[in-house]
């Protein structure tokens, strides 16, 4: 018997045009496109179909992709009856799993995306933070770099071989001639509006914590593996924190994942656009079954589970 994960990816994934067929031509993800809407004050079909410039931009690309990969999962229950024994998504892709885990409404889960990319936004200027892709060094080594110096730190542990650091442009600029010296075989500036899971956001954290304290929360029916930590939660109590906290903090995909596998967990199915994270799998655990889903027909691959 399958032990079974849902998995999201995070604001990276490549975006434009995804989730039209689950739009047009189901009823479920209908439903879910047209109450994000409501709730949101546009058009998320439009924004997320149609040729504009606001998706790149983090305060709609949020709420578009949470959007799209909530459609996706209800699509993918209903035509198929499957439910996840666990779920993880990474960065954003969480509130993903936290849907998928019962732990926050659909609404809710879209309408805090929103919020916290408005926040994520506004807390450094344009031009002043930046990411950049760390490849082919160890861990160990880029903490070892970084811990001697301000300004910089890993934003995410993706799998071996791929980290990124986020922080204060001329930090991430000094570590990126640093981290090359000590090894790295490249060493990428990412595209993106913002120093995203480093300490430049405590702020946007915080408030986006005075957010979730409106916000509903349920037990979590099915466990699911928080970026900060990278272990099962399953106390209410500590999810607030926890989503407070990830603004601002590395994200342990990589540890997440050896989690669920340790767990006993075999068949991934990654549900949003692209292939990130079944790419990172390869890496972090290539022994193990992924699905994606990115389109409609894809669901009839898992006709077998």
């Amino acid at each position: 018997m399958s032990r079974i994960a849902f998995i999201f990816p995070g604001q990276g994934a490549q975006y434009s045009g995804m989730g039209q067929d689950f739009y047009e031509q189901t009823t479920i993800g209908r439903e879910i496109y047209d109450m994000a809407s409501g709730l949101l004050g546009f058009s998320v079909p439009e924004l997320c179909f149609e040729k504009n410039d606001r998706l790149d931009i983090t305060e709609y690309t949020q709420a578009a992709m949470v959007t799209t990969g909530i459609a996706m999962m209800r699509v993918l229950e209903e035509k198929t009856g499957i439910k996840p024994d666990v779920a993880a998504g990474l960065s954003l892709g969480e509130y993903c799993a936290l849907a998928a885990a019962g732990v926050m409404s659909d609404g809710d889960a879209i309408l805090t995306v929103r919020q916290r990319g408005i926040l994520m936004q506004e807390a450094v200027p344009v031009g002043v933070g930046a990411m950049a892709a760390i490849l082919a060094l160890d861990a160990s080594k880029i903490e070892e770099v970084l811990g001697g110096m301000e300004g910089v730190q890993i934003a995410n542990y993706n799998c071996p071989g791929q980290i990124v650091i986020s922080g204060k442009k001329e930090a991430v600029e000094e570590a990126n001639e640093k981290l090359l010296a000590a090894g790295a075989k490249r060493a990428l500036m990412l595209n993106v509006s913002g120093p995203f899971h480093s300490v430049m956001l405590t702020g946007a954290g915080e408030k986006l914590g005075e957010v979730l304290k409106g916000v509903e929360i349920s037990s979590p029916e099915i466990p699911y593996v928080a970026n900060v930590t990278a272990e099962y939660v399953t106390d209410q109590s500590m999810i607030k924190p926890l989503l407070e906290k990830q603004v601002y903090s590395s994200v342990r995909w990589q540890q997440s994942v050896e989690t669920m596998v340790a767990d006993g967990v075999d068949t991934f199915i990654e549900i949003g656009p692209g292939k990130t994270l079944a790419g990172f799998m390869k890496k972090i655990a290539k022994d193990v079954k992924v699905f994606n889903i990115e389109k409609l027909e894809d669901i009839e691959k898992l006709s077998d589970l």
